[in-house]
């Protein structure tokens, strides 16, 4: 089962068949969770919610979920079950634990990791093809929840129908997005960046998707980068002009080209890019907050 769902992705080389692996992992992960309460606890986000559900074109690590209330003692072990299980019943060994951490913070996290061989995993015609080589390398995915989110998003029921069909609760894209402009203004990285968050500014941006403004004040607030008012949309556009300045683009394409098929959508990426991109920055506004 899992060779024909690698095919389907027509890999072209080592790593697509790896990026592959993973998603498929994570979407295994997904259904062992759903047979259980977890999505009466959590909801998914992040980008390989973006990627699963929502269609984003570029691949993504981690699967990242929120508590729908806030709940200091929530911890990922009781799921390790359902979702060994999960993997048991398609003919995959994997293992699970959880972080060990000296002190305790509001993020549980997990690791799961494949201990099938990848010649187990793989079809004999794939590996024939130019590019693609047999490989040690073990697949590791990080499983982490926020155990006290900032609140005020929104989310749904999603369908996915690998390795059976069941749904998934997820943050809207409005909410997704406040999330993800959150990391692109506020992550803590210094001089390092994330080129993800740059391409999936521009994902939103195009897709006409607007910015869940209240969600994200209260991101803002949660994390301290925000100590005002509601933010206005005029707010955000200042933030992100003063990042625009500050941000070394070369750096930003250098990290989001592992992640992408075609880097050649990479070469328009300036200052001036992002700047008149965001003139066409749609906000959802709520006027009950």
């Amino acid at each position: 089962m899992i060779k024909e769902w690698i095919g389907e992705y027509d890999p072209k080389n080592t790593d697509d068949v790896l990026s592959a692996l993973r998603e498929i992992m994570q979407e295994v992960t997904l259904a062992g969770l759903s047979r259980t309460d977890f999505f009466d606890k959590a909801a998914f986000y992040g980008g390989t919610a973006l990627r699963i559900f929502y269609g984003l074109d570029r691949f993504s690590e981690d699967l990242d979920f929120s508590l729908l209330k806030a709940d200091p003692e929530f911890s990922l072990e009781p799921y390790f079950d359902a979702i060994l299980n999960e993997f048991e019943s398609i003919g995959m060994k994997v293992s699970i634990r959880e972080k060990e951490k000296k002190e305790k913070t509001n993020i549980d996290s997990a690791f799961l990791k494949s201990e099938t061989e990848w010649r187990e995993l793989i079809l004999e015609d794939i590996v024939k093809q130019a590019g693609i080589k047999s490989t040690n390398r073990s697949m590791k995915i990080k499983i982490e929840v926020d155990r006290k989110p900032p609140l005020g998003f929104t989310t749904e029921m999603k369908l996915l129908t690998r390795p059976f069909s069941f749904y998934v609760k997820c943050f809207d894209r409005p909410s997704l997005f406040a999330g993800k402009m959150h990391a692109l203004l506020f992550r803590k990285w210094k001089s390092r960046v994330k080129g993800r968050d740059w391409y999936d500014l521009e994902w939103y941006i195009k897709k006409g998707i607007p910015l869940d403004l209240h969600h994200f004040t209260l991101r803002a607030k949660d994390t301290g980068d925000w100590t005002k008012e509601e933010l206005a949309p005029n707010d955000v556009l200042g933030l992100l002009k003063e990042k625009f300045k500050e941000v070394s683009f070369k750096n930003v394409k250098e990290d989001i080209i592992p992640f992408i098929k075609d880097d050649k959508v990479l070469e328009i990426w300036s200052e001036q890019y992002f700047s008149d991109l965001t003139e066409k920055l749609k906000f959802h506004i709520n006027s009950t907050s």
